[in-house]
């Protein structure tokens, strides 16, 4: 399960913490220059806290100017920093303009060159009062882990999964051609997909495991199908470059077959929409993600929507993966296992289902469409949740590909085709190699 290049682990570690100090050094400058942005009488740090790509700072003014934060994406934990923040810039206006789902105002945004010290891009926001929705829906049993309470009160689920239905569905609302990153034209005012989706994954492989990010895509994509192949053509990318990723002999022959095997049910599993339209999916849409009124629940902003994209509308269209607040490859590593995700899943699944039905009452549909809480049965029903998950999850491929997709439990290298089996043989030998030598560094650089 997730195994991370623990040297790529190490130089983004020391990057992030090296820029951080330089930051938290740079407390008055970067107060006079959001003072500067957002004008206002004593302007200081408060506060700071980050986040797994993020280190944010919120700023007060002694005058009675409200309160803002201002975020910057820090080196070490993100690779496309700039790019990032302008996907998540016009993720945030096209949300403002045409939904009501409640994002933190922008204030100001600018590209590493517009930065104090070229700290890096940033976003100077609002302050939304709130506590994350995980701090809400967390077992209090278990403080070191983020669970769903056991315990829970069902009114607050249904109170919780109405609202973050209603979400997705005015997300699911909007159409586009091409699968990648939005923007809005200057001259028309019309929003459209112009670059290449910059996802979570994409990511995690570019910070944690030395892959080669020109292999990244560089365009937005026509169809689901060139899409999904991209995502494979990724994936046995990142099975070559990563030294550590196979352990022995025995591993690199089983993650070569099932992920080679999982390639080969890309034109099962990518069978809605092949060519539009696309639907606006964020990797990242998650409770920890989520801030409310402690007292209501009422959600105050979403959070972190700088991996959004048009994307295959089957991944708008699948039920949410975090309904236990963890996916299932977080109850993985926590030595649990499918089974047990499953059976704690559906019936959580099941309720937020029902909380999506009596939100679709009333809405209007466009004629012949199925509803999307029609959709998400069926995408569990049908495995396909399954298929899209494994697609964004690099590093566990093989595990939900032998526990969700293997047909029959049949399926080995007598069913892959006569030049994959030949390079079998090649590939272990080649992974035996590369991590006698990353062992080798490891033991130098570490200790």
């Amino acid at each position: 399960m997730t195994t991370f290049d623990e040297l790529a682990e190490k130089i983004g570690d020391d990057q992030w913490n090296e820029w951080k100090t330089q930051v938290l050094g740079a407390q008055e400058e970067i107060s006079a220059f959001v003072a500067s942005r957002r004008p206002g009488r004593g302007a200081e740090v408060l506060d700071w806290f980050q986040g797994s790509f993020n280190f944010c700072l919120q700023i007060m003014y002694s005058d009675g100017t409200p309160d803002v934060i201002i975020r910057f994406p820090g080196p070490g934990r993100t690779t496309f920093r700039d790019e990032k923040v302008v996907n998540e810039v016009q993720v945030i206006q096209f949300l403002q303009e045409n939904t009501t789902i409640p994002v933190p105002r922008l204030i100001s945004w600018g590209l590493t060159e517009d930065s104090p010290q070229q700290f890096g891009p940033f976003m100077i926001s609002e302050f939304v009062e709130g506590v994350h929705l995980s701090d809400i829906l967390g077992d209090p049993a278990n403080k070191k882990q983020i669970y769903l309470n056991p315990r829970i009160s069902g009114d607050i689920l249904d109170n919780v999964f109405s609202q973050i239905a209603d979400i997705m569905l005015q997300l699911y609302d909007f159409n586009f051609d091409h699968i990648g990153a939005i923007s809005k034209a200057s001259s028309t005012g019309s929003w459209s997909v112009t670059r290449r989706p910059l996802t979570y994954s994409m990511n995690e492989l570019a910070t944690t495991t030395f892959y080669p990010v020109d292999k990244f895509p560089t365009a937005p994509f026509t169809s689901a199908s060139d899409y999904f192949q991209s995502l494979i053509s990724e994936q046995m990318t990142h099975l070559w470059t990563q030294r550590n990723l196979c352990s022995s002999p025995v591993e690199a022959h089983n993650r070569y077959i099932s992920r080679h095997l999982f390639a080969q049910t890309v034109d099962k599993h990518h069978c809605i929409n092949n060519t539009g339209p696309f639907k606006l999916f964020c990797d990242d849409l998650r409770p920890q993600n989520i801030l409310v009124d402690p007292n209501t629940l009422r959600i105050t902003a979403v959070l972190d929507l700088e991996f959004t994209n048009a994307m295959p509308s089957q991944y708008a269209s699948e039920p949410p993966w975090w309904l236990l607040l963890v996916g299932p490859d977080s109850y993985l590593l926590r030595d649990r296992t499918i089974a047990e995700f499953v059976d704690a899943y559906e019936p959580r699944l099941e309720q937020f289902l029902r909380a999506m039905e009596r939100v679709e009452v009333g809405r209007r549909g466009l004629e012949g469409e199925k509803a999307l809480s029609c959709l998400m049965r069926e995408s569990w029903g049908t495995k396909r949740f399954w298929f899209n998950y494994a697609g964004r999850k690099p590093f566990d491929v093989e595990v939900f590909f032998d526990w969700c997709l293997k047909e029959g439990g049949g399926g080995g290298v007598e069913a892959l085709g006569e030049e994959v089996r030949e390079g079998l043989v090649r590939f272990v030998e080649v992974k035996m190699e590369q991590l006698k030598a990353y062992d080798e560094e490891c033991a130098k650089v570490m200790g």
